[in-house]
């Protein structure tokens, strides 16, 4: 029986659907990336935000479909959206065969067992949202196999107005440090070579576990993997970071010169109406501290425009901020109205063409922040790892240790010589073209 699987949403989602695939293998599955040739259909759906639960309904919408036109025989929903609008979508998709919740991801296989088998129509699969599903059969990787998120932790306490996740898959939990090293382990194994800490926050890992924060702890652990080339962490709160994470970073050569600490924004009162613990004092003291301690740092951060309130001065206020800190890499995202928030039910919501206006403001000020950091990168000398080869040129597409895959920057290398996807080349930076970097191949035995 072939399965095609749709992984929609987040590089957190994206393991949970490697570890789908790691189970439905085991048990003698084999996997297609035609519609037309699947027999069972999984989709692995988001609903973070309006755009994503919009893109999840239209997908299942879409693989529906098969089931008349194609040979597929179950088409099985998981996920977020799956989570939150479990028996709307039983009762408004009927063609959906069962349906699994973010905690149960690990019972995929019994799932459509038993809707192949005929037993049961319509299994609704669901646990206690705050336990961690458990799967001892490996991960099947989808990233090309020399770079792998690692998910150190599930869930969220923080309880940000706008935010849904801690509904949807429950309080924070750590995943134990041993298994996180025997998978790094593995993963490295298989020829990764990058690992990527995600969670819904990396700072606050091994609290629950351990009664502190471990992420340095567990990343001197990793570091300590041999394969394991580069070590990238995403999602630090700012609060949440401590003077031993900043030491790990400068002391473990194998961990990048990188940061993904969302911030939200900077005006004070937008800041306290988010529900979130910091201040604009607060935020200036912890890129202060970064910078100084790691002079070659790449801070990446994400903003929200539009938040139920924001005046035109806090957006001034805002867009003063990101001018002044000169982000490295920066995202916007407007406003997104979500059902069983406290923002939902803020006054003073604002229209959503101000919201994008608002967001297309920032991004112009931040293109000219980066292009002129582009620029300021000619004639440095880089690691980079190679992502592929540009067709019918002499030259490659890589990432430097500021670029984090499908979100950040590439830079294009000038190269005679055979690289494959994964080498890490040493290169010189020649050009910049707006967010991306040209370079060429750095002979040190020519200086």
């Amino acid at each position: 029986m072939k399965i095609l699987f749709v992984s929609l949403g987040c590089d957190k989602n994206l393991v949970d659907t490697e570890k789908m695939l790691g189970v439905l293998g085991k048990e003698g599955f084999s996997f297609t990336d035609s519609e037309d040739e699947a027999d069972i259909i999984v989709v692995n759906t988001c609903c973070f935000i309006g755009d994503a639960k919009e893109e999840s309904v239209n997908t299942i919408l879409e693989m529906a479909q098969y089931k008349e036109s194609g040979n597929c025989k179950a088409l099985i929903v998981t996920g977020c959206l799956a989570q939150r609008y479990k028996d709307e979508i039983l009762t408004e998709i009927p063609e959906v065969d069962g349906i699994l919740g973010t905690s149960t991801y690990d019972e995929i296989a019994r799932v459509i067992q038993t809707v192949l088998a005929g037993k049961e129509t319509h299994i609704s699969c669901f646990h206690d949202i705050d336990l961690l599903p458990k799967t001892t059969s490996g991960r099947m990787m989808t990233t090309g196999g020399h770079y792998a998120f690692l998910k150190i932790a599930e869930g969220c306490d923080k309880h940000c107005t706008y935010c849904i996740i801690p509904s949807l898959r429950g309080r924070y939990r750590s995943v134990p440090m041993e298994e996180l090293i025997q998978e790094a382990k593995e993963l490295a194994g298989e020829g990764v070579k990058e690992l990527i800490l995600v969670a819904q926050e990396t700072t606050l890992y091994g609290v629950d576990l351990y009664g502190e924060k471990r992420l340095p702890a567990l990343l001197r652990e990793l570091a300590a993997i041999p394969g394991i080339q580069w070590i990238r962490i995403q999602y630090c709160y700012p609060e949440e970071i401590t003077d031993e994470l900043i030491q790990v970073i400068k002391e473990e050569d194998k961990i990048c010169h990188y940061l993904d600490m969302p911030i939200q924004h900077a005006s004070d009162a937008v800041l306290k109406r988010m529900g979130r613990r910091t201040n604009q004092q607060e935020l200036r003291d912890i890129i202060e501290k970064l910078r100084r301690e790691i002079p070659d740092i790449a801070i990446r951060t994400t903003l929200i425009s539009g938040f139920p309130g924001e005046t035109e001065e806090d957006h001034e206020e805002l867009m003063a901020f990101v001018d002044e800190m000169e982000f490295e890499r920066l995202g916007v995202f407007p406003y997104s109205l979500e059902e069983d928030t406290p923002a939902a039910l803020l006054p003073d919501q604002i229209p959503q063409e101000l919201k994008e206006e608002r967001r297309d403001e920032i991004m112009e000020l931040q293109q000219e922040i980066v292009f002129e950091k582009s620029e300021s990168m000619v004639g440095r000398i880089l690691d980079v790892m190679i992502e592929g080869k540009v067709a019918d040129e002499a030259a490659y597409v890589g990432r430097t240790y500021m670029d984090s895959p499908n979100v950040d920057g590439l830079i294009f290398v000038n190269a005679d010589l055979e690289l494959m996807s994964g080498d890490f080349v040493r290169v010189k930076v020649i050009g910049a073209a707006e967010y991306d970097l040209i370079g060429e191949v750095y002979d040190e035995s020519a200086q």
